[in-house]
C-alpha cells in the first residue's frame, strides 16, 4: 500500500457483481497530469499502467485510445467492449489495465504489442485542460490453445485457429479477408443468434487477430448466465462462432467463466475460493501445469508469499488462496454508516493457472484479477483519559484511526470550536501519526475554562464534568460523522470560607473570608435558640469580593448574655445552599462593661437584669424585687431596669464592722409565675441579688455659695447653625468624591449614582440625620415638574428599583454614623412624548434632625424594609447625561430641613 499525502475520488473504484463497471471515462473520476508519474509493465498478455497518485478532488480525467491518428474516446462500454480497464484508490493510485489482445493495440503476428493512450485532464472549467500521450511496446508469444481471461469490467477468451486468419475490425465495415467472422451464437444456455455487427451493437468484443479468435463480452450482459460451480458463484460467457475461410465455413466454440464470489472473512484472513473445475471450461480429464498467485497482475515468487504470509494451496474441489487482512499489497479505507466508524481492507490478488486437457493435449491459460474488499469492520474510537486531577487539566486521547479520517471541530457546552480555536483559547490539540499511517487525537482542557461544568457532591469535593463531541471528517470524500464523549473528574479541592473575630468594649467584630466558592453561602445568627438569616439592615456589613465584615453590637438581638454580670457571646454559622451544608461557624465570647448595679449617695439603686441563656424562657417584665410591687421602670425581652430606694421594696440591711450592707433580690415570684403559667409558659428559675455597701462612719467636705434669689429661671433665645452637604461619589467604597472643578459628570445609563448625605459641624451624637424625601427635576427649582421620586417617607420609591441604602460604619472620616446617609440611583433621564429629554438632572432632598434619645419617633431610621421589586423605569433615554452638584448646602438647624442638588 502506498502512503503519503492522499487526494482521493469519490466511491469510484469498482466492485466485483453483476453491476460491475469501468469507471476509465466516469464523471466521478479526476485525475492530474501536473507532475505525474506513471510507469508500465507488461504482465503476460496484459499491460499495466501505473500512475503514482495522479487523481485529484475536482478535476475530470477522460483516457481515450489512439488508433494512428485516430483519437477514440474510451466510453465504460467501449472499454469493457475493448479489453481496458482501471482500479484507483481513494488517494490518486491508479492502474489501468489493457488486454494485449484488445482494440485498437497494433499486433505484429501476435508476438509485438504497441499502445497508444491520451490522457486528458480537466480542472475546475473545461478550459483548464491537461494532455499527454503516452506509448508502449510489449512483447509476448507464449500463448496457449485457450486463454481466458476475467479483467474487473469484461471476460475474454482467445482461441487459436487452425489457420491464420486476416484481421477483423470491430465496426467490421473493413473486413474484407475471405476469412472473417459471420455470426455468432449465444447460448444463455438457451440459443441466440448475432451476426457480427449486431454483436459489435450490443456491446460484445469479436476479432480475428494473425492467429487468434478474440472474444469478449462485459460482466452482467443479456447473453451472459450465472452458475454456481462447487459453491462459488460464476459468470458463464459461451459463444459458438461462425467464421468463413476460403474454400469452407468453419466454427469455433469458446466459453469464458470467472468467479463473482467464493470469499470467506475473519477478522485476520481473507480466503478466495476458486473451483478446480469449471464447466464447460473444462468437460474431460486435464491436469494442471502451473499455478501462480500475484497482486495487482504481477505474479508472486514463493519467497515473497513468504515474506506476504500468502498461500495458494489446491484441494480436491478448490484452488484456494489466502491473504492476511492488512498485507501491505492493499490498503485500508475510513468509512462512516449511520455515523459509526468503520474501516475496510481491499487487496486485488491475482489467479493464473495452466491446465492441459488430456484428451486433446490443449493447453489453457486461465487468468483472473479480482479485487477484494472487506466487509464494514467496526472500529469504534476509543477516548482514553490520561488525567491527573490534582493538575486540574482533563487529557483525553482519541483514536484510533486511518490517516484519511480529520478532526474538523468540537462541540462543547458553549459552542462549537474549531480546531484552530481550540488552541487559541488554551486547549492543546494535537494530531499524532505513527508508522503504520494510523493517528490519534489528543486535547487538554483546563477544569478552569466555562466549557467545564462544575457541580459539588458534598462540601469539600468538586466534580469536573467535560461532555463534548469531536467533529471528524473521512477524507478525501469530506464524509462527516460525530463522536461524542463524557469526561469527569473529581477532586476535593474545595477551600472552604472562613471565620474570625474579636471584641472591643461595645461591639463584636466579625469577618468571614470567601473560600474557593467565593460567596455561595448564607450567614445564619442564632436567635433564640434557633438559626436565622443575617439581618443586613440591623448590623453594619461590609463586602470587598474577598470576605465580608460584620459589626454587631454586644446588646444586639442575636447575642446572648453567658451570665449575668458582662460576658455575652455571638453565633454565627455558614450555610451553603440549595444544599444546606454547614461550611463553617464561630462563637465569639467577649467580657463587656457592662454596669449591672449602681449605689447612689442619696440612698437611691438602680439595677438591671439581664436575660442569660441558661434561663432561655425568662420574660424580663414579669421579675419584681422582694416587694412584688416594685416593677421595672422599664423592660423589653432581654433587660429589666429597676430604680429604687435603699429603704423600700423589701430591702434588707446588715451591718459588718464599719461597712452597711443594702441587700434587695430580683426574681420571678410565684404569683408571676403562674400568670405566665396560665400562658403555656414555664416558669424559670431566675434569682439576682442586688447589693450596695456603704461606710458606716466616712467623712465627705462640701462647699457651696449662695446668690440672691431671682425670679424663676428661663431659657435665653439663641441662634446656631448646621451645615448639611451632599456629594457624589465616584465608587462605592466613598472613599473619593468629585470636587467642585469635575462638575458636570457624565455618566451613561444604567451607570451608579453613589450619593452621601452628612450633617457638618455637629460632635453631637444624639442628633441623628434621616432622609425624608428626595426626587430629581430637569431644573434647580425644586418644584418644577416634570420630577421622579426617588425616597419617599424614608423609604425607596416602590416604582424605581434601582435604589439602594448603604449602611454607615465609623472610620478615619466619619466619627458618628448617625449623621451619615448613604445611597445609589442608577442613571436615567425624562422622556417626554417619547423624546428624550437631554438636559442636567437636579436632585433635591428633604432631611430630618431628630433626638436619638427618643427612639420612637423619627429617629426609629431609615426605611428597613427589603428592597422589593418595582417596574422599571419607562421611558429611559440612550446617552449619558452631566451631572453638576453645588458643593455644600446649608440649612438652619429646625427639625425638617431640606436639600437640593443638581444632577
Amino acid at each position: 500500500m502506498r502512503h503519503g499525502t492522499r487526494q482521493n475520488i469519490s466511491d469510484c473504484y469498482p466492485k466485483r457483481s453483476k453491476l460491475y463497471n469501468f469507471c476509465l471515462y466516469c464523471i466521478c473520476t479526476y485525475l492530474t497530469l501536473i507532475n505525474m508519474t506513471y510507469w508500465s509493465e507488461c504482465l503476460w498478455n496484459i499491460m499495466r499502467l501505473t500512475l503514482d497518485e495522479a487523481l485529484a478532488v475536482g478535476s475530470q480525467l477522460e483516457i481515450a485510445a489512439i488508433n494512428g491518428t485516430d483519437i477514440i474516446p474510451l466510453s465504460p462500454t467501449l472499454a469493457a467492449q475493448c479489453g481496458y480497464s482501471m482500479d484507483s484508490d481513494p488517494w490518486g493510485n491508479t492502474k489501468v489495465f489493457v488486454s494485449l489482445l484488445g482494440c485498437y493495440v497494433d499486433n505484429q503476428a501476435d508476438e509485438t504489442f504497441n499502445l497508444g493512450l491520451r490522457f486528458q485532464m480537466y480542472g475546475d472549467g473545461l478550459s483548464k485542460k491537461v494532455q499527454r500521450d503516452v506509448t508502449e511496446t510489449c512483447s509476448y508469444s507464449r500463448w496457449a490453445s485457450r486463454e481466458i481471461l476475467c479483467d474487473r469490467n469484461y471476460m475474454e477468451v482467445s482461441t487459436l485457429m487452425v489457420t491464420p486468419e486476416v484481421p477483423v475490425t470491430m465496426d467490421g465495415q473493413k473486413a474484407v479477408a475471405p476469412n472473417s467472422i459471420w455470426k455468432m451464437t449465444f447460448h444463455t444456455p438457451d440459443s441466440k443468434v448475432m451476426v457480427l455487427k449486431d454483436a459489435h451493437r450490443a456491446g460484445y468484443g469479436a476479432m480475428t487477430t494473425p492467429t487468434r479468435l478474440v472474444l469478449r463480452s462485459p460482466y452482467n450482459m443479456p447473453e451472459t448466465y450465472a452458475e454456481e460451480v462447487a459453491g462459488v458463484p460464476m459468470e458463464v460467457f459461451s459463444v459458438s462462432t461462425y467464421y468463413k475461410q476460403v474454400r469452407r465455413l468453419a466454427i469455433i466454440v469458446a466459453a469464458a467463466a470467472c468467479p463473482t464470489g467464493g470469499l470467506v472473512f475473519t477478522d485476520e484472513v481473507i480466503t478466495w475460493y476458486v473451483p478446480r473445475r469449471i464447466p464447460p471450461l473444462i468437460s474431460s480429464a486435464f491436469k494442471i501445469l502451473e499455478t501462480h498467485m500475484g497482486i495487482d497482475g504481477q505474479r508472486l515468487d514463493k519467497t515473497m508469499m513468504a515474506i506476504r504470509r500468502y498461500k495458494l494451496s489446491i484441494t480436491e474441489s478448490h484452488v484456494v488462496i489466502e491473504l492476511p487482512v492488512g498485507s501491505p499489497d492493499g490498503y485500508y479505507k475510513s468509512h462512516a454508516p449511520d455515523y459509526s466508524y468503520h474501516i475496510t481492507y481491499t487487496v486485488e490478488p491475482m489467479l493464473e493457472l495452466l491446465w492441459r486437457a488430456e484428451d486433446t493435449q490443449a493447453d489453457t491459460r486461465y487468468k483472473v484479477l479480482f479485487p477484494i474488499t472487506t466487509p464494514l469492520m467496526p472500529r469504534p474510537p476509543h477516548v482514553t483519559e490520561n488525567r491527573v486531577p490534582e493538575q486540574k487539566v482533563f487529557n483525553v486521547l482519541l483514536g484510533t484511526f486511518l490517516h484519511d479520517v480529520s478532526l474538523l471541530n468540537i462541540t462543547f457546552t458553549t459552542g462549537v470550536l474549531t480546531v484552530t480555536e481550540c488552541n487559541a483559547r488554551g486547549f492543546d490539540f494535537q494530531e499524532h501519526r505513527f508508522a503504520n499511517s494510523s493517528k490519534t487525537f489528543s486535547l487538554q482542557v483546563p477544569f478552569s475554562d466555562e466549557v467545564v461544568l462544575k457541580h459539588n457532591p458534598n462540601p469539600l469535593t468538586t466534580v469536573y464534568f467535560l461532555p463534548l463531541v469531536f467533529g471528524l471528517l473521512i477524507l478525501p470524500e469530506q464524509i462527516p460523522f460525530p463522536h461524542p464523549a463524557e469526561l469527569e473528574a473529581s477532586l476535593e479541592d474545595v477551600v472552604l470560607p472562613t471565620t474570625t473575630g474579636f471584641c472591643d468594649q461595645d461591639n463584636f467584630y466579625i469577618s468571614v473570608k470567601y473560600g474557593s466558592q467565593g460567596d455561595n453561602f448564607q450567614i445564619m445568627m442564632l436567635h433564640a435558640g434557633s438559626w436565622r438569616e443575617l439581618d443586613t439592615e440591623l448590623y453594619s456589613l461590609t463586602d470587598n469580593n474577598t470576605h465580608v465584615s460584620i459589626v454587631v453590637p454586644y446588646t444586639a438581638p442575636d447575642t446572648v448574655f453567658e451570665s449575668d454580670s458582662i460576658r455575652a457571646r455571638v453565633d454565627l454559622l455558614l450555610l451553603e445552599t440549595p444544599n444546606m451544608w454547614q461550611l463553617n461557624d464561630l462563637s465569639l465570647a467577649c467580657n463587656f462593661p457592662l454596669t449591672m448595679t449602681e449605689c447612689y449617695p442619696n440612698g437611691t439603686v438602680t439595677a438591671l437584669a439581664v436575660k442569660v441563656e441558661s434561663v432561655r424562657n425568662l420574660n424580663p417584665k414579669y421579675l419584681t424585687l422582694s416587694d412584688q410591687s416594685c416593677k421595672p421602670v422599664f423592660s423589653n425581652d432581654r433587660f429589666a431596669f429597676f430604680s429604687f430606694n435603699l429603704n423600700s421594696c423589701g430591702t434588707t440591711r446588715t451591718f459588718f464592722d464599719n461597712v452597711m450592707v443594702y441587700e434587695n433580690e430580683i426574681a420571678m415570684h410565684h404569683s408571676m409565675g403562674k400568670h405566665q403559667s396560665r400562658k403555656g409558659l414555664i416558669n424559670p428559675d431566675y434569682r439576682h441579688t442586688v447589693s450596695c455597701y456603704y461606710l458606716v462612719n466616712d467623712t465627705e467636705t462640701m462647699a457651696f455659695r449662695t446668690r440672691p434669689r431671682n425670679s424663676d429661671p428661663k431659657a435665653d433665645p439663641g441662634v446656631g447653625q448646621l451645615v448639611v452637604q451632599m456629594r457624589l461619589a465616584q465608587e462605592v467604597s466613598y472613599d473619593i468624591f468629585y470636587q467642585t472643578e469635575d462638575y458636570p459628570v457624565v455618566k451613561y445609563l444604567q451607570q451608579p449614582l453613589y450619593f452621601e448625605v452628612e450633617l457638618m459641624r455637629s460632635t453631637d451624637p444624639r442628633i441623628a440625620l434621616v432622609l425624608e424625601n428626595c426626587w430629581a427635576t430637569l431644573h434647580e427649582d425644586r418644584t418644577t415638574l416634570p420630577s421622579w421620586d426617588l425616597i419617599v417617607d424614608r423609604c425607596e420609591n416602590l416604582d424605581d428599583r434601582y435604589i439602594v441604602f448603604y449602611p454607615v460604619v465609623a472610620d478615619a472620616r466619619v466619627h458618628i454614623p448617625a449623621h451619615v446617609k448613604r445611597f445609589s440611583v442608577k442613571m436615567f433621564t425624562f422622556t417626554t412624548d417619547e423624546t428624550v429629554l437631554k438636559e442636567q438632572i437636579f436632585v433635591h432632598c428633604d432631611a430630618d434632625l431628630c433626638d436619638t434619645t427618643k427612639p420612637d419617633g423619627i429617629c426609629s431610621g431609615q426605611c428597613a424594609s427589603p428592597l422589593r421589586n418595582a417596574k422599571p423605569l419607562k421611558p429611559t433615554g440612550s446617552r449619558g447625561m452631566f451631572i453638576s452638584f453645588p458643593p455644600h448646602i446649608s440649612m438652619n438647624f429646625v427639625l425638617l430641613s431640606s436639600v437640593t442638588t443638581a444632577v
